[in-house]
């Protein structure tokens, strides 16, 4: 499975659990409200504290994710793209070079 697959899913995860638990927290929420707890304004207010502090805690666990996925690659000795397209200009400046040296081998 290709690395970018594997972080999509992973993603797509997160997105599907945040999206259950703001439904559980607004059902909550209206609950309380019905019950006469809260208000219908600390309950929209609940609700979105709790929403931003999920997505905060979301942006961080996809950076740390992120880090230790390249850390994990680099460990395993994957290159990275730029090592690879630094790679394939040096293989095609020697294949340039046999090649002229091959046409003044020949003139």
């Amino acid at each position: 499975m290709d690395s970018n697959d594997w972080i999509k899913q992973l993603l797509l995860v997160g997105i599907g659990t945040t999206s259950l638990v703001a439904e559980k927290i607004k059902e909550v929420s209206d609950e309380w409200v019905k019950e006469g707890k809260i208000n219908p304004e600390q309950a929209q207010g609940l609700v979105n504290d709790l929403m931003d502090q999920i997505k905060t805690g979301q942006g961080n666990f996809e950076n740390n994710m992120e880090r230790q996925l390249r850390n994990m690659l680099q460990d395993l000795g994957v290159p990275r793209q730029s090592e690879m397209d630094e790679l394939r200009g040096r293989i095609d400046r020697l294949e340039r070079q046999i090649r002229d040296l091959e046409n003044k081998m020949w003139r």
